[in-house]
């Protein structure tokens, strides 16, 4: 088999969309866990109730009344207040469950396409890399450019030195050239935002 084969086997999909999303485990661990010490506790309380002792907390009987009559003996403001949080708790697990949970990090796809083996970068080093080219680009002091990488978008922040004016179209050909060079999967869109006012220059 050649690289390029193994590079596209679904073994090598996995390891790579395992690189480029994050794991569920540690909301699923947390709910596991949680479910696991609600019923240990109900259990508990049954047991401890069959066997005629008093309840640790609340009898079975005397919670599931109080469930079944709410909202009666509680005030609004604390049923709110209730609903509230379990509703957040509720919206993190499904946000859990149905976003993909991406990792700040990009395939290189060039290296896939040409045989090479797949190389999986930070989205980090590709912005210290695009803001390298930006401040060539712009003539400006490392402090004076700021990017951001996310999926689906490049911004690049340049705030210009005094009396010196950055072409716009400049610095975007210089980080689209250097995204080009890179084959970022899947591939950003840039965004150059130059500053109205300037900054003194050393």
């Amino acid at each position: 088999m050649s690289r390029h084969q193994e590079d596209q086997s679904p073994d090598m999909g996995r390891i790579l969309y395992r690189e480029t999303h994050s794991t569920r485990a540690a909301v699923a661990t947390a709910a596991a866990v949680l479910v696991i010490v609600v019923a240990a506790y109900g259990l508990l309380e049954a047991g401890v109730h069959a066997i005629g002792q008093p309840a640790w907390l609340i009898e079975p009987q005397v919670a599931a009344e109080r469930l079944i009559a709410l909202p009666a003996g509680i005030t609004p403001l604390l049923l709110g207040a209730i609903g509230a949080v379990l509703a957040m708790f509720g919206l993190v697990f499904f946000l859990n469950g149905v976003l993909p949970g991406r990792r700040a990090r990009h395939l290189l796809a060039g290296g896939r396409d040409a045989g090479r083996p797949a190389v999986v970068v930070d989205d980090e080093v590709v912005a210290s890399s695009l803001a390298r080219r930006a401040r060539l680009a712009a003539n400006v002091t490392p402090e004076q450019v700021m990017v951001v990488v996310s999926k689906r978008q490049v911004v690049v922040n340049v705030r210009p030195t005094s009396g010196v004016r950055v072409e716009h179209d400049a610095v975007l050909d210089a980080v689209e050239g250097e995204l080009a060079a890179m084959a970022l999967d899947p591939s950003p869109v840039v965004q150059v935002n130059v500053a109205p006012s300037g900054v003194i220059g050393a």
